[in-house]
């Protein structure tokens, strides 16, 4: 099978549980992109809370990573990989409904941290499960089969932002977080009672090495890397469509087109990333990414335009295609001996990086303020730029 070119595209339609694994991603991504624009406007709308106590909703997310590893370390001691994934949909499914049915401030923080940081596990436990079934049946295009997948989840983020702007305004925003439950909930339904077996590679560590902290530091590494990539992404939604109306005096409808372009051309990047990946090597690509996202924040940074953050849009699209298509294939190669606790502790990266992102915004705002708070996003990919340069090299 290695020595065949084969069709991404056609290994996923071909596969029932590649063409479950999609389309539990799409509902997915659709209800979480539903709710989590909205999430500030509920706290402050339905449960008046003052607007800086509901920009510190965010540092929740500090609570994923942890989560992310303990559900992928009971994923890597499970046989069947997709009960951890059906465990977290349900965790998640409950968080929801009991955010809609919040009545006081402190509410939805504790729900974050008890039930939404763990709900992010059932999508690093999908992946986990993906590898398992390359791991057995391999094939060249494994990154390209990884990127199909993905992009149900990034076409998720399209479709959801407008479906829960709608529905939020036409029914209300806690009949909103009970239909992202539902979505929670609908993402188990496309793999019925299908099962994952876990795969165990006989070339693996034993268990004893397994549990060794310096076999984990490549993955890591990595992960922490990637955060310093990605802390930019929050500044930009918080602060780009501020800086938009108050100094740009930009309309609403170009706001929203400056916002919405970036996971569209994401979407079309990552076959393109994963053929690059394919063809000379995947951390090369996330290098090549690094740049894309460092040229993206000074585009943000130096526009008096809205041409300009057009263009930063675009190069942003081309760090996180990156990050979609490659991140959680690498980390899994990287600490191969537990794919489970891998998937769980990268995908955790990208709320990690929101918590980091949101804190250096509203420091960099007051103290340099708009637009060029981009700088320092700028500065932190450019050290992420240097260390992708030397995983590559290592490598």
């Amino acid at each position: 099978m290695l020595d065949r070119s084969e069709s991404a595209v056609g290994i996923v339609l071909r596969s029932r549980f590649y063409r479950s694994a999609f389309l539990a991603l799409l509902i997915s991504g659709i209800g979480v992109s539903s709710a989590t624009p909205q999430l500030t406007l509920f706290l402050v709308r339905d449960l008046d809370t003052p607007l800086p106590v509901a920009g510190l909703y965010y540092v929740t997310n500090l609570a994923a990573p942890l989560a992310g590893f303990l559900v992928g370390r009971w994923s890597d001691r499970t046989q069947n990989r997709l009960l951890w994934f059906r465990v977290c949909a349900v965790i998640g499914a409950a968080g929801w409904l009991a955010m809609a049915a919040a009545t006081a401030v402190w509410m939805p923080f504790v729900i974050s941290v008890l039930a939404l940081s763990v709900s992010g596990g059932a999508m690093a436990q999908l992946f986990a499960a993906c590898r398992d079934e390359l791991s057995r049946h391999p094939t060249r295009a494994e990154n390209r089969v990884i990127a199909t997948i993905r992009m149900a989840f990034t076409t998720g983020w399209i479709l959801g932002p407008v479906f829960g702007s709608w529905f939020g305004g036409v029914f209300g925003l806690r009949a909103l977080l009970v239909a992202t439950a539902v979505c929670a909930f609908a993402q188990v339904l496309p793999l019925g009672r299908q099962r994952v077996e876990r795969y165990d590679d006989p070339h693996a560590a034993t268990r004893s090495e397994r549990r060794r902290i310096d076999h984990m530091l490549p993955l890591l590494i990595f992960t922490a890397v990637c955060v310093l990539a990605m802390t930019g992404d929050t500044i930009k939604f918080g602060y780009l469509p501020i800086y938009m109306a108050e100094q740009l005096h930009v309309s609403d409808a170009m706001r929203g087109a400056v916002i919405g372009i970036q996971p569209l051309l994401e979407l079309l990047l990552l076959p393109v990333v994963a053929r690059f990946a394919d063809r000379f090597g995947a951390m090369r690509a996330m290098t090549v990414g690094a740049v894309l996202g460092l040229a993206g924040n000074l585009a943000y940074a130096l526009s008096t335009s809205v041409a300009g953050l057009f263009l930063g849009q675009a190069l942003t699209a081309g760090l996180w295609a990156c990050v979609g298509a490659l991140g959680v294939s690498i980390a899994q190669r990287l600490y191969p001996e537990g794919v489970g606790t891998a998937s769980g502790i990268f995908l955790s990266a990208i709320p990690l990086g929101s918590a980091i992102g949101g804190t250096i915004g509203g420091i960099g705002v007051a103290a340099i303020g708009l637009p060029h708070v981009f700088f320092v996003p700028a500065g932190l990919t450019a050290l992420a730029i240097v260390a992708f340069a030397i995983l590559s090299a290592r490598e």
